[in-house]
């Protein structure tokens, strides 16, 4: 029997996995495991862990694929249905309410359920995703447009609390899954099939609602096909999802916790403080104008649906690009050098929605925006693991989650008034400048705590 290209990797894991080509000789998945081994140095691991770490890759792929494929139409979609800026806003901002509502709870449940994969397959594998079939069933019923705009506002709600809820259960049983001396790597490239599939993903969606029906604003049958797919490749990683192995679930200990034991760790970490409440006002800035870039894109640029799409794919493309460019300065300079930078520039990208005036213009703006991004999200992930105190780090990084939602529940209210108001130009505006306040409210406070600090240590020598 011939063997694989890459049995080299599979020998790494079981002596006995290559006798299984048919069902794992992947190229693009072997291919980036075995450079992983390679450069980690890794101990075998037995075949069951191995098929964990495959079928991890199939659900990220699988799960953004299905999520790039919809969310960014569903405002859309209610706009298909005759929703004004203000129902727009708080289809975003009741689904960031509901969502901060479930982040504790889920934690909570975490900390003693004794299957965490069957809480995280009933909330966000199961519940979440047969949540698109309501909205692929919507257009078949004749309802009031304000009863179909409330369902849509209804569903995305829910299915944000479920993919929320289901985040620590999640986050608990992968740090279980992939060993610590491989995450970097293994993480790197699952966030890399991902960033591929919401590359491919967002412009076959607008492509679809383009071609099917929805051009007009007036038809449903694209927006129908597209949810479908939505919840057919979100079962694919639903699927694979349920087959990974939970490991570690035998020696998990029920955690218990006491009153006041994140507020002293938060006392002792002025950095993480500082952290909170730049992300506070950030996340404002960025809500009060994000929900309302594809409407003001279809509204008043009059675009069709499937430039939405191709925008978000130029971001995703951009995005790649933006991970491979700031992941070599966070080597070379430092996370906070990297947070720092872009939370300077990216002020820059709403107020560039003020001075477009072409539909094609817009794509010049995801580019760049991916880029940015980028590199963003990945310091902001690793400053966040290095503010948050240690001893009370799940708890911690659940409070900087419900600061982030929080915050997203009054920016797009905010945003909807104003645009209401005044206009689309004054909200992007607005978001503009708040986005400066964030990132100097961050790096002002940073600066203090660790004068503070210092002060301290020179107290405690004296």
């Amino acid at each position: 029997m011939l063997r694989s290209p890459f049995t080299s990797f599979q020998r790494v894991f079981s002596p006995r996995d290559h006798l299984r080509p048919q069902r794992w000789n992947w190229a693009l998945i072997n291919e980036r495991l075995d450079r992983t081994v390679r450069r980690t140095s890794i101990e075998p691991l037995d075949p069951e862990h191995v098929g964990g770490l495959r079928r991890f890759l199939l659900d990220g792929f699988f799960s953004s694929f299905s999520e790039n494929l919809a969310i960014t139409f569903v405002p859309i979609f209610a706009l298909a249905f005759g929703a004004s800026n203000s129902e727009i806003g708080l289809l975003t901002a009741i689904a960031n309410l509901l969502g901060t509502i479930s982040l504790f709870p889920g934690a909570a449940h975490s900390e003693r359920a004794q299957s965490r994969k069957r809480v995280v397959l009933w909330t966000a594998g199961g519940a979440s995703r047969l949540l698109f079939l309501v909205l692929t069933a919507l257009p078949f019923f004749v309802l009031p447009a304000t009863a179909a705009i409330w369902i849509v506002i209804i569903v995305n709600a829910a299915r944000t609390f479920l993919n929320n809820y289901s985040n620590s259960p999640w986050t608990d049983m992968v740090a279980d899954l992939v060993p610590s001396h491989m995450r970097g790597r293994y993480f790197l490239t699952r966030g890399q099939l991902m960033g591929v599939a919401a590359l491919l993903a967002a412009p076959l969606g607008g492509w679809l609602i383009h071609s099917l029906g929805g051009t007009s604003l007036s038809g449903h049958l694209g927006y129908q096909v597209v949810f479908f797919a939505a919840f057919a490749f979100g079962g694919v990683s639903t699927f694979a999802f349920a087959r990974i192995p939970e490991l570690g679930s035998q020696s998990r200990k029920i955690v218990v916790h006491k009153r006041g034991d994140l507020r002293k760790s938060l006392r002792e970490s002025p950095d993480f403080i500082a952290f909170l409440v730049g992300a506070f006002v950030w996340n404002i800035s960025i809500q009060v104008a994000g929900p309302f870039f594809n409407v003001y894109l279809v509204s008043d640029l009059h675009a069709s649906v499937d430039v939405v799409g191709y925008s978000a794919g130029v971001t995703s493309l951009t995005t790649l690009l933006g991970q491979y460019l700031f992941g070599r300065l966070i080597v070379s300079r430092s996370s906070y050098w990297v947070q720092k930078l872009t939370g300077l520039v990216i002020p820059i990208l709403p107020a560039m929605w003020i001075i477009i005036r072409e539909p094609y213009q817009v794509y010049f703006i995801s580019a760049l925006s991916g880029i940015l991004w980028g590199g963003y999200n990945l310091s902001n992930f690793n400053l966040m693991l290095d503010y948050s105190p240690p001893t009370q780090r799940p708890r911690a990084v659940a409070l900087y989650q419900t600061v982030v939602f929080s915050s997203a529940v009054i920016g797009p209210v905010i945003g909807g008034l104003i645009i209401d108001a005044i206009s689309f130009n004054f909200c992007f505006g607005v978001s503009s400048g708040g986005r400066i306040v964030g990132t100097a409210l961050f790096l002002l406070l940073l600066r203090l705590g660790r004068r503070r600090n210092c002060h301290f240590d020179d107290d405690a020598r004296e």
